[in-house]
């Protein structure tokens, strides 16, 4: 006979209750721990990775549907710090010692240490709220339907300057730091003094010598940084209503969605080892000097 349950003078079948719990998680509770294990992992790598509690939604699908949110708001906004953070540092290195340096080296140590969910937080209350500048919420306006006209890329732009701006503004003085620190030990390497010798004109020397050689060291912090804030947009998401992965991740966690939180943190722990994987294989390409051993400089 089948075994049941009482609860709350109801008969639950236990056959029904176990079946559900495979549909939810993809874990028979009746099989060895080994095997559930073994199964799931077959599962997973086959997309399955069960349904959502919550959504009433295959995991998956949800994701799919997140993951390029991420992609863009992320990628978006590392470029945009990297970008800024590189001509900030190589500016303060030729400026080295003068005031310009002094204030922009003050600022950059400063933001590095206050949390950019503190940014976001601000920028939401008096750019969004107070303001009404921006939307305070969303990926794109609720009236404009997905699809590859101009007017929804307007607005998937616009609703992902807030949450693009706190994760820039304080993210910026890492890079440029770094990439004044490369360059200034870069400016005083002997073939710069070679090349000044020989009358190779000055702009010659700053991108193709003293650029080209200080930004390669910061290529694999990029991928590196681009992996963690993937991995951390949990609560920037979450801050802006944003519906990407760390979102659903924040939710699934609020609701005991158990099965969406292990998809959303499989996803988010992928892309960093991805990051740092792709970091690792492809630097010693970009820069020959890692090849070699770092006996030559790249000129």
């Amino acid at each position: 006979m089948k075994a049941r349950l009482i609860r709350q003078g109801q008969t639950v079948d236990e056959d029904r209750l176990n079946q559900l719990a495979e549909i939810y998680t993809n874990i028979n509770p009746e099989q060895p721990l080994l095997q559930a294990y073994a199964d799931y992992v077959s599962r997973l790598l086959q997309g399955n990775m069960g349904q959502s509690i919550y959504n009433q939604e295959p995991v998956s699908t949800i994701l799919a549907d997140a993951v390029p949110w991420t992609v863009f708001l992320m990628s978006m906004s590392v470029t945009l710090m990297f970008t800024i953070g590189v001509i900030f540092g190589a500016t303060m290195a030729y400026a080295e010692g003068s005031r310009f340096d002094s204030v922009l080296s003050t600022i950059s140590t400063v933001t590095m240490a206050v949390p950019y969910y503190i940014f976001a937080v601000l920028f939401l209350y008096y750019f969004g709220f107070i303001k009404g500048w921006f939307p305070t919420g969303g990926k794109h306006a609720s009236g404009v339907p997905p699809g590859l006209r101009l007017e929804f890329f307007r607005s998937a732009l616009w609703h992902a300057v807030l949450p693009a701006a706190a994760i820039v503004i304080p993210g910026i003085g890492g890079p440029a730091l770094q990439m004044r620190g490369n360059s200034i030990q870069v400016l005083g390497k002997d073939y710069l003094r070679v090349a000044r010798l020989r009358g190779i004109p000055g702009r010659t020397i700053a991108t193709r010598y003293v650029g080209r050689n200080a930004i390669l060291p910061m290529y694999t912090n990029f991928l590196i940084f681009l992996g963690i804030y993937f991995g951390g947009a949990v609560i920037l998401e979450e801050i802006f209503t944003y519906t990407g992965v760390g979102f659903y991740m924040f939710q699934a966690i609020n609701t005991r969605d158990y099965p969406l939180m292990m998809g959303s943190f499989i996803v988010l722990t992928t892309a960093v080892v991805l990051a740092i994987l792709i970091a690792d294989l492809t630097y010693g390409k970009l820069d020959p000097r890692i090849s070699a051993g770092g006996e030559r400089e790249s000129y």
